[in-house]
């Protein structure tokens, strides 16, 4: 009995060694005319979301005014996403944003000289061309404005 589950230990055991050291998988079956195909849950392709952004932002408040802003997005000398905007608004100027990315979704986040705030978060569509998002706006440093919020889209020119 001892010889038997000795026998079957080592047999696993190199099983296993085979497997790893050839990083063949148990799941990893071919299809039977010999044709690969592509895995069904292939991850998306990156965005790349440099370049130029624009669109509407909507306030949640009636009495502010719905603003633009165009984005022009590029990598700084050490590679981060930075971006720079122009802005119709009248509680922000010209902010300098950092651009955060994780998978689809983008933060868009900075200030102007005159130290207003405001902060874009939202997710880029499958294309790669289209980001719904919400923000948030913080003029109250300059004293033009109060906290806004809203939504709104960018799209890619």
């Amino acid at each position: 009995m001892t010889s038997k589950v000795f026998s079957s230990r080592i047999l696993l055991l190199s099983l296993l060694w085979l497997l790893v050291t050839t990083g063949t998988s148990l799941c990893s079956a071919r299809p039977a005319d010999g044709q690969s195909k592509p895995p069904s849950s292939a991850p998306p392709a990156a965005t790349d979301f440099t370049g130029t952004w624009s669109g509407t932002f909507f306030s949640k408040h009636a009495n502010v005014a719905p603003f633009t802003m165009t984005v022009v997005i590029n990598a700084d000398s050490h590679g981060h996403l930075v971006g720079a905007s122009t802005l119709s608004s009248d509680c922000l100027k010209n902010v300098r944003l950092e651009v955060t990315v994780k998978g689809a979704q983008i933060t868009l986040a900075g200030s102007d000289n005159e130290g207003d705030n405001i902060m874009v978060r939202g997710i880029v569509d499958g294309a790669g061309t289209m980001l719904k998002a919400n923000y948030i706006l913080n003029g109250s440093a300059s004293g033009r404005c109060e906290t806004d919020d809203g939504t709104g889209n960018l799209a890619k020119r």
